[in-house]
């Protein structure tokens, strides 16, 4: 039994990580192309659906971690998955006056590029066993560049959507109310900003160590 449930999990993460592939491989794609033919202006709408399933997939990955499908902590894929919906559905999708800033195509090619590698290595990984070298080393170097350049294209898309924001009412809640209770989505954003300064540090220091552990392992091996 224990032997055919790992073979379905196997099953499973294959697909999973090749769907969610393709998903960013065509975010990319039309991400570079309209760059090329129309202008950093168009880039959102080009990729904004293949973007918007791609990336709230990625809700899985938190589940995958609680049932024990995988082995990465939930403590680091939570506030990591959960900064990139809140870009995402929060920022980008919620006020389409930022969607021609040309943060957005630093975004989705930072974003598209990492992932394109990291569900390429996990897939080829869970299929055969292991994946190849150079797509190891990919896998835990390319962040050195592309974690930077992601991040500060979130903080300065969250940055720029404050006025937009501040000029809405869009998911804050006012009193009097009966649950007397009220909530404003500006200063979440602050708080969001806030959290960002000690947080992406912190989770480049985690991912240089994991870089360091799985490249000494792989010489070893």
């Amino acid at each position: 039994m224990a032997g055919v449930l790992s073979v379905l999990r196997r099953i499973y993460l294959t697909l999973y990580n090749w769907v969610v592939f393709f998903g960013w491989f065509q975010v990319f794609y039309f991400a570079v192309k309209t760059l090329k033919e129309s202008g950093h202006e168009h880039v959102y709408d080009a990729v904004e659906k293949p973007l918007l399933l791609a990336q709230t997939a990625a809700i899985l990955e938190i589940l995958h971690g609680l049932v024990g499908l995988v082995r990465s902590p939930v403590s680091a894929t939570l506030p990591q998955i959960s900064s990139r919906l809140y870009v995402t559905w929060g920022i980008l999708w919620s006020f389409p006056e930022l969607r021609s800033h040309i943060l957005v195509s630093s975004l989705v090619i930072s974003w598209s590029i990492t992932e394109i590698i990291r569900y390429s290595f996990f897939g080829t990984k869970e299929a055969f066993g292991s994946a190849p070298s150079w797509l190891l080393w990919l896998r835990y170097s390319t962040f050195l560049l592309l974690y930077p350049s992601g991040i500060t294209s979130e903080v300065g898309l969250i940055y720029s959507a404050l006025p937009y924001i501040k000029g809405s009412d869009m998911y804050s809640l006012r009193m009097p109310n009966k649950w007397n209770f009220s909530f404003d989505y500006y200063y979440a954003g602050l708080v969001a900003l806030g959290i960002y300064v000690p947080g992406n540090p912190h989770m480049y220091g985690y991912m240089l160590g994991q870089r360091k552990k799985a490249l000494s392992k792989s010489k070893k091996e």
